[in-house]
């Protein structure tokens, strides 16, 4: 595929990224904690719920949804040469649903958790068609470096589309808005940029195929792709020890994204400046983050490469564990920068060379459901350890295990040959 081909699959990286940046990672998570869920939390059931319990279920939940959906969304899309309009179908609603985050009001907490579940499900939704892309634009070779640039462009795009919102907050009173009011406004921004930029990438990606009629029997065979996926999925050893692998150390990895700024708040005490400005420096060492370990890539290979990753990350969540000052806190947010897109970019790429001809989208949808379900469990055991326990200290290090078991499964799988041509679906 061409140059202009590449851009504007990168494209889509910087128009979601400002969700994965906004939303999952900084200002939602604040504002859900200080602003919407009042001072002491909620009683639902007999229960009382702190915001950081809160967001641990609501963030499993909604990955449990897509677990279920994704390998028959991805076999859908493959079967009907459809990628494209999966896409949209998933992105538009998405943003649609982030912009009315504007009506997550203080008390609001049920309405402001259906619209952080239902916008988080079309997020990754989109994904699963966004990434089964990778194949048909790069040659096997070529993988980890267009992955790795892909989460590159995601940095810069969400970086900046949390720079402005950050600015909207910091600078509401010239505005003559209220604080919560401006907060809001930032996250309607995040999802203006996904929306609209995401449509640019839409308009402009091509798929080879895309307008051959649509089969008979879809539904059955989207159904029947399912099962033989499984299957070979089951019966590749290398394949079967990547799956389980990805899941615990991503697992570990979505957990710490999505609560770290809760954590921040809800029980280091830490001020909103120390946790916006450590979560846009997590973007801005990103980038040479992420091409940091695609050079590393390149000379040791894609798996060493994620073991390394995972190294430190186990050096995070330890360091996390006893964390009780703000530089600290600064200082862990480096580390978590220079391999968060490291890990995932590289671990796509790995995953892509298992992918047979013609089945991108389907054994990405596969591959979805270990990422989503790998969402599932962290969150859900950190909030029911934050919730027994009444500190959120041994949830943290409780994610040690995700990355250790993780390490040991990966170091199993054999490092993949590359070749030469793309994989065309066509």
């Amino acid at each position: 595929m061409s140059p202009r081909s590449l851009r504007v699959w990168y494209l889509y990286d910087w128009a979601n990224s400002a969700f994965a940046t906004v939303i999952l990672a900084a200002l939602l998570p604040v504002w859900f904690s200080e602003g919407v869920v009042p001072e002491g939390g909620v009683s639902f059931l007999g229960l009382d719920w702190s915001a950081t319990s809160l967001w641990g279920y609501a963030s499993g939940l909604g990955a449990l949804i897509v677990f279920l959906a994704a390998p028959f969304l991805g076999a859908m899309a493959d079967a009907g040469r459809r990628r494209r309009q999966w896409m949209l179908a998933f992105f538009l609603p998405g943003s649609l649903a982030t912009m009315l985050l504007i009506t997550a009001l203080p008390g609001r907490v049920a309405w402001t958790l259906a619209l952080y579940v239902c916008a988080s499900l079309c997020f990754v939704s989109a994904n699963i068609f966004y990434d089964a892309f990778l194949p048909i634009l790069a040659a096997p070779r070529d993988r980890d470096r267009v992955s790795a640039r892909g989460f590159a462009w995601g940095y810069a795009g969400g970086g900046l589309a949390f720079l402005l919102g950050l600015g909207l907050v910091q600078g509401h009173e010239l505005l003559g808005l209220s604080q919560g009011l401006a907060l809001r406004l930032a996250l309607v921004l995040a999802g203006l940029w996904w929306g609209g930029f995401g449509l640019l990438a839409w308009r402009w990606i091509e798929e080879p195929g895309a307008g051959e009629p649509r089969p008979p029997g879809l539904v059955r065979e989207a159904l029947r792709r399912v099962l033989a996926t499984t299957r070979e999925a089951a019966g590749s050893r290398d394949l079967a020890l990547f799956l389980v692998a990805f899941l615990l150390y991503n697992d570990g990895i979505q957990t710490v994204v999505k609560m770290a700024s809760i954590y921040g708040s809800d029980e280091l005490g830490l001020g909103s400046g120390t946790l916006m400005g450590t979560l846009l420096m997590v973007q801005a060492v990103g980038i040479p983050g992420a091409l940091l370990f695609e050079r590393l890539a390149a000379r040791v290979g894609a798996r060493r490469s994620i073991l390394v990753s995972l190294v430190v990350w186990s050096v995070v969540v330890l360091w996390a564990w006893r964390l009780s000052s703000a530089w600290e806190f600064w200082a862990m947010g480096a580390l978590v920068g220079v391999c968060l897109g490291g890990t995932q970019a590289l671990s796509r790429s790995f995953f892509a060379g298992f992918i047979p001809r013609g089945r991108s989208a389907e054994f990405y949808g596969f591959y979805s459901v270990f990422a989503k379900f790998s969402a599932v469990g962290g969150p859900i055991l950190f909030a029911f350890i934050r919730q027994a326990t009444g500190t959120a200290r041994w949830s943290i290090l409780a994610l040690l295990g995700f990355f250790l078991l993780g390490m040991i499964l990966l170091s199993r799988v054999r490092e993949l040959d590359t070749g030469e041509a793309p994989l065309l679906d066509v």
